[in-house]
């Protein structure tokens, strides 16, 4: 019985949000029907140029509200990717004096993670247990943004657990992406990459614990940057896993253009968020340090072409070859790099990120509330009994002979204070032996990846690819600085598979990713690069990723029309 009223709950306070997020929808009737001329210009702008004409008293914030709002409930209508619609509280904050309209980012509408706290509105992260726990005051990064001059208007999806390439929830239900409704705009931020990319937003904020604003930048097309830890607030969220400090998510930026990126991180960072969140670094914004990397002559730029563990599909590896091609012409030194073995340090992270054995994410669902398929794989697997456990490890060992998925779930159970400190210590051998490699052998200034082994994959397929992340993963547990920049889409004339590509010669975790990839399903489909610079180099990375921009030239990622 205590189950069945359980459940019953879940489902009341499931439709209580939809209703109320449609009802909001219903009550913005000005934010209804085509864009006006003057809406069309504004949302053509730079935020840069916007904050100026704020500055100036050219344009008003409500005016830019208006057309921001106008084309988030249009990306919405298609994607599914807001959760709480805050447009009608934003026009009071615009008006009321809650905002500062002298700030660097004046009358810009930012997006935000439905995990970020705004006072007055819930943040469930995808849970019905958190529907109503609104609370009354901003997170310290709403504060943060308000008197930087943003409007926050929108929160958006993400998957239930935050541990998904996808986003999907039964209190919000599944965000689409906007190039192809049948495949996800990635996760777990994945609300806001389909927001940006469909033009309902061009600055937005997400979280990264194992790729969680890069892969939704390169399944979705648009841009994103992960900080370094320390180097960006944190604090003012709620989470699935509290406590986790294995792999420490990172809040990080996300944009429609490049050039929104390094203004947007620019002015958080000047606006010394270390007095709003302590745990951020007080390091200024070092424009003399973007600046000597934007004007250096050339770079020394190593290319990782795969991880050991998934090689990168066609379309994967062909942006990374368009991306290598433009920066020889510009005169760059390139070489392939062989860095200690990416496998070792996604084998040590994904036992660091679960080591609690799922318990947490698993303690907030309730009875029937459904759980994102490549999460339930993780949990299923934690909990078999040890002799099960170890059956179906020697079974893939020594029967399949797959020593890669093997190892992966040898140890795949809850660790105890001993265990867990002994893969503390495992983390920081490798990140020393990481940056020994990188100073002493490579020698390399920045480093070119894919960001996934394959684009969007479709619905509900994490069940198989969960384990596909080592590109992204590794990062988080080198605390790297990482640009995502889109750089092609998926041609189905160009990125078939050769005629001898057998899934069966595959180890488990490749299995998983290609069984997927079907480049003419994915025909049009964004494909990205991810930019790598060493600890707390957001400026480098950011300088970095213009110069490769302008050395692609004409051939440059073309963004998707905002209707």
């Amino acid at each position: 019985m205590v189950f069945l009223i359980d459940y019953f709950q879940h489902r009341r306070d499931c439709n209580f949000k939809q209703a109320e997020r449609a009802q909001r929808i219903r009550d913005l009737a000005t934010y209804q029907g085509a864009f006006t001329v003057s809406e069309r210009q504004v949302l053509s702008k730079p935020i840069e140029e916007l904050v100026q004409d704020v500055h100036k008293q050219i344009l008003q914030p409500i005016d830019i509200l208006r057309s921001y709002g106008k084309a988030a409930l249009k990306a919405h209508a298609k994607t599914n990717c807001a959760t709480e619609v805050m447009i009608g509280a934003a026009e009071g904050w615009v008006t009321d004096g809650s905002i500062n309209m002298k700030g660097p980012l004046a009358g810009i509408p930012v997006s935000l993670k439905d995990s970020i706290v705004v006072g007055g509105f819930d943040t469930t992260v995808g849970y019905s247990c958190n529907v109503g726990n609104k609370g009354e005051k901003d997170g310290s990064m709403v504060r943060l943004l308000k008197d930087a001059g943003a409007v926050p208007y929108v929160k958006t999806n993400l998957p239930v657990t935050l541990l998904s390439f996808e986003s999907t929830n039964d209190v919000w239900g599944r965000c689409t992406n906007p190039h192809n409704s049948k495949y996800s705009p990635g996760g777990s931020t994945g609300g806001e990459s389909a927001l940006m990319a469909a033009g309902g937003g061009r600055i937005g904020i997400g979280s990264d614990v194992a790729g969680s604003v890069r892969v939704p930048a390169h399944f979705s097309g648009i841009y994103s940057l992960k900080c370094s830890t320390g180097r960006w607030p944190k604090n003012g969220m709620v989470t699935s896993m509290p406590g986790q400090e294995g792999i420490p998510s990172v809040f990080s930026p996300m944009s429609r253009t490049l050039e929104d990126l390094t203004y947007f991180t620019k002015s958080l960072i000047g606006m010394k968020p270390w007095k709003y969140d302590h745990s951020v670094h007080s390091i200024p914004w070092r424009e003399d340090t973007l600046k000597t990397a934007f004007e250096s002559k050339t770079y020394k730029l190593g290319v990782l072409r795969t991880d050991g563990v998934v090689d990168p599909s066609p379309a994967c590896m062909r942006a990374i070859d368009e991306v290598v091609a433009a920066l020889k012409r510009e005169g760059h030194e390139i070489v392939d790099v062989n860095p200690p073995t990416p496998y070792e340090a996604l084998y040590i992270a994904s036992q660091l990120l679960n080591s609690d054995g799922c318990k947490t994410f698993k303690s907030f669902f309730r009875t029937g509330e459904w759980e994102d398929t490549g999460a339930k794989q993780m949990s299923f697997l934690m909990s078999l009994p040890s002799p099960l456990r170890w059956a179906y490890y020697m079974w893939v060992k020594y029967i399949r002979r797959d020593d890669i998925w093997a190892g992966l779930i040898k140890d795949w159970r809850e660790k105890s204070t001993y265990e867990q400190w002994t893969f503390v210590a495992k983390r920081e051998a490798y990140k020393a032996k990481f940056h020994d490699w990188w100073e002493n052998e490579a020698k390399i200034d920045f480093m070119i990846t894919p960001p996934n082994a394959t684009p969007a994959t479709p619905h509900d397929a994490m069940k198989d690819a969960v384990s596909s992340c080592g590109y992204t993963f590794l990062f988080n547990l080198l605390d790297y600085t990482c640009g995502i920049m889109p750089v092609t889409h998926v041609d189905k004339s160009l990125d078939q598979l050769p005629s001898n590509f057998s899934l069966k010669k595959l180890n488990g975790v490749a299995h998983g990713a290609y069984k997927h990839y079907n480049a003419t399903a994915m025909h049009g489909l964004p494909v990205a690069v991810q930019i790598v610079g060493q600890r707390l180099e957001e400026e480098k990375v950011l300088a970095v990723m213009k110069r490769i921009e302008d050395a692609l030239g004409d051939d440059k990622y073309q963004l998707l029309d905002i209707d």
